[in-house]
């Protein structure tokens, strides 16, 4: 199976996840479990039957962080040379060229993603433009929207 690319705090993320999941997202489940199988037939005991599918839903999102979590390649921002360059990892600042206001970004991981903490996926349209360019590159990035043209102000690794 590939590397996952995932920064530190986004490693930090899943194994968070994977804690609560297993101590207290699963004991619960079990219990709700046990709870409905109190309740008399479980042919037709549609609490049962939710209870267990969540306990299958809350098992297969632990399988799958541990694997995610078995296969990371952990990237640590701060330990980046990449000379300047957009990388996986790195902070970068974009100014609109239509002359709307700058925006900063982090590539991260697609796990790591919140745009509300200006964290994009190495997937994303904007991420995949960005890599291997330089500040003071023009970058086009095609959008749902049309096509967007930024230029980089800077790249940080922090």
């Amino acid at each position: 199976m590939a590397k996952t690319p995932l920064t530190v705090a986004g490693v930090e993320l899943l194994r968070a996840e994977l804690h609560r999941l297993k101590t207290v997202d699963r004991p619960q489940a079990i219990a709700a479990i046990a709870e409905a199988r109190t309740h008399g037939d479980l042919s037709e005991n549609a609490e049962y039957d939710a209870a267990k599918e969540r306990q299958g839903f809350l098992e297969g999102r632990i399988a799958e962080v541990e694997a995610k979590l078995a296969n990371a390649q952990i990237i640590d921002p701060k330990q980046l040379d990449a000379d300047g360059r957009c990388v996986f990892g790195a902070t970068v600042e974009l100014q609109d060229r239509e002359g709307k206001e700058a925006v900063t970004y982090q590539i991260v991981g697609e796990d790591e993603a919140d745009i509300k903490k200006a964290k994009i996926s190495i997937s994303s349209p904007i991420a995949r433009a960005l890599i291997g360019k330089y500040a003071g590159d023009p970058v086009d990035v095609l959008t749902p929207g049309g096509v967007r043209q930024y230029e980089i102000l800077d790249v940080r690794y922090e």
